[in-house]
């Protein structure tokens, strides 16, 4: 057991750019300090500054080849810039590209020369925990490669695209397996237009109000909107968003009644994004009730703090010997884990997995569950997920 996590990154763009800040920027903070975004500074016995970024993977020229702590302000991202970052000394090394480039995106991002890295070769040699996985939207089968070159090397894995690997049988099943443990899919932000629209969801179930009708739009400007301009990119996307906020029902909408989704791409909010949430409900006396809101957000520094917990979950799990999906901590910090419960619920769970009452089945487990607390988790646990979709993708 290393005091250290060692992190590698797939996909050198925005979201990496404000994980590797974040890390950075609250090297110094005791464990008093609050940090915003973070369960804890130290959690489980690891301090935000005990991660350590071990290798880097991308496809773009203006990547490939440079420090890391260069390459996050390379290129096409965008985002705000809230740390100084210097070089790193981990090179950012030419990765596979399979669908991980779409039709927009290859239009302003030339490929670095020369051949894919031995990426199982890199991990192992440079002593990599856990891989975080930021490709873009719609990286379905590149997800899927990346993913059997993080299990034959050995690694834990946090899946923050909704490519559907930690919540399906057959992958959960390859990771326990390899006795290694894996957190996804698709990450849930701090407070993002998901965890807004799940909340507001259960609140009209917990107060007797019908929601009949509702909508999210999102809008951006960084690459992952202009990647989604490409509509047949976006099915497993709209998938995962709707079912994280229908989840929270017990009677569930007709199709026709729910759109949630990337609506499109703004160039100069950059890696700003701008949410459109309406809920049209009926309450006592069929009297309509109406929310209509709007969320601006930094898209990538939103879900920073969540990769840095769910990195930490998983090194915690390797040190226990844990593996498959981390149940408790996947329903927290994902918007596709393998069973849903409520964010209260959720929460608590992964407070219970990180002081170790709980493993890595803290849902599925009946033992576990009613371990925990008198009411058994499996009372108000979602079904399992759907099998996946054709398309993947990220937002």
């Amino acid at each position: 057991m290393t005091k250290k996590v060692r992190v590698a990154i797939i996909g050198v763009g925005n979201c990496a750019s404000s994980l590797i800040q974040g890390v950075e920027f609250y090297r110094n903070a005791t464990p008093q300090d609050f940090v915003p975004g973070l369960m804890h500074v130290d959690l489980g016995g690891y301090h935000i500054r005990d991660i350590e970024f071990s290798a880097a993977f991308d496809i773009d020229k203006e990547k490939v080849g440079h420090d890391l702590g260069e390459a996050i302000f390379r290129g096409h991202n965008n985002t705000v810039t809230f740390a100084k970052v210097g070089k790193m000394g981990v090179p950012v090394h030419r990765g596979m590209t399979h669908d991980g480039l779409g039709k927009y995106l290859s239009e302003i991002i030339e490929k670095a020369p020369g051949s894919t890295a031995d990426i199982v070769r890199i991990l192992r040699e440079t002593k990599t925990d856990v891989v975080v996985n930021y490709l873009p939207v719609g990286s379905e089968e590149a997800t899927k490669w990346y993913t059997e070159q993080i299990l034959e090397a050995g690694c834990a894995m946090v899946n923050c695209i909704p490519v559907f690997i930690a919540r399906e049988e057959y992958w959960r099943k390859r990771f326990e397996e390899r006795q290694l443990p894996i957190i996804g899919d698709d990450i849930k932000s701090q407070v993002g237009s998901t965890i807004i629209h799940r909340v507001l969801t259960r609140l009209f179930q917990e107060r007797g109000v019908h929601l009949d009708h509702t909508y999210q739009l999102n809008f951006g400007g960084n690459t992952d909107f202009l990647n989604m301009l490409e509509r047949e990119r976006l099915m497993s996307k709209k998938i995962s968003k709707t079912n994280s906020v229908l989840s929270q029902m017990q009677h569930p909408l007709a199709a026709e009644d729910v759109h949630i989704g990337p609506s499109d791409y703004v160039p100069w909010l950059k890696d700003r994004k701008w949410a459109h949430i309406r809920m049209e409900g009926t309450t006592f006396g069929d009297v309509p009730l109406i929310v209509d809101l709007k969320l601006e957000v930094h898209d990538s520094p939103n879900s920073a703090g969540i990769v840095i917990d769910a990195v930490r979950c998983c090194k915690l799990a390797l040190d226990r010997g844990l593996s498959g999906t981390l149940e408790g901590p996947a329903s927290y910090f994902m918007k596709s884990p393998p069973f849903q419960v409520s964010d209260e619920r959720a929460r608590e769970l992964t407070e219970a997995f990180i002081a170790g009452r709980v493993g890595a089945a803290c849902i599925s487990d009946p033992d576990q569950a009613s371990a925990l607390v008198s009411q058994p988790v499996s009372d108000e646990v979602a079904a399992p997920a759907p099998g996946p979709a054709k398309a993947g993708g990220q937002s």
